[in-house]
């Protein structure tokens, strides 16, 4: 089971995390998020930590200039795009992660439609706004997962829940995704709690 920590900013933090090397690294591209990455000035980058850099609704043409900026290796997409919006980016060359809100059910009919144009599918807990709540949503319904991506599966994972994670055996899960339940603050993450996450997986 892989690992991605998101919703990193500061150069110092970031440098500390790929000491522990995650698979993973998230950047958040959303303006209205408390981890909103406004530069990409002294940010280290390592060649075995992917980059994923995460947006809401933005233009094909801000996600362009921030691939390049900020070398990222997948875009994932939080908010309400299209399929065909998604299918124009996948045309360009870009790896996508598709996220979806769930609670207790997963929309297996609609990510249907997404499937043929993503890396990877993200669920994470359904709430009223978009980005991360740090709740869980009912991690049961991950059994019923039925299409051909891999996922990752993020909202309020904590160090006590990996082991029941694992202990679902779920095939197509590829990696959990962790933010604010790892922070000292908005943007910073504790490097030692997530490296006890490392030894857990």
């Amino acid at each position: 089971m892989k690992l991605k920590v998101c919703g990193m900013r500061e150069a110092f933090n970031i440098q500390l995390l790929t000491e522990l090397k995650p698979d993973y690294m998230g950047l958040i591209f959303y303006p209205k998020s408390k981890r909103y990455v406004a530069s990409n000035e002294g940010l280290p980058k390592q060649d075995n930590i992917e980059r994923v850099g995460v947006f809401v609704n933005s233009t094909i043409a801000e996600i362009e200039e921030k691939a390049v900026a900020f070398e990222l290796d997948l875009i994932q997409l939080h908010g309400d795009e299209s399929v065909s919006f998604v299918k124009e980016l996948s045309l360009k060359g870009f790896r996508i992660i598709k996220v979806f809100g769930v609670m207790d059910k997963l929309p297996i009919d609609e990510m249907k439609a997404y499937e043929p144009f993503m890396e990877y599918f993200l669920f994470d807990t359904k709430t009223s706004d978009y980005g991360g709540s740090g709740r869980k949503f009912e991690w049961e319904i991950l059994k019923t997962y039925s299409l051909n991506k891999p996922f990752f599966v993020s909202g309020g994972i904590d160090l006590e829940d990996i082991e029941t994670i694992k202990s679902m055996d779920l095939k197509m899960l590829h990696a959990i995704d962790v933010n604010s339940r790892f922070e000292l603050a908005p943007g910073v993450k504790d490097i030692d709690k997530i490296r006890k996450l490392k030894e857990l997986l």
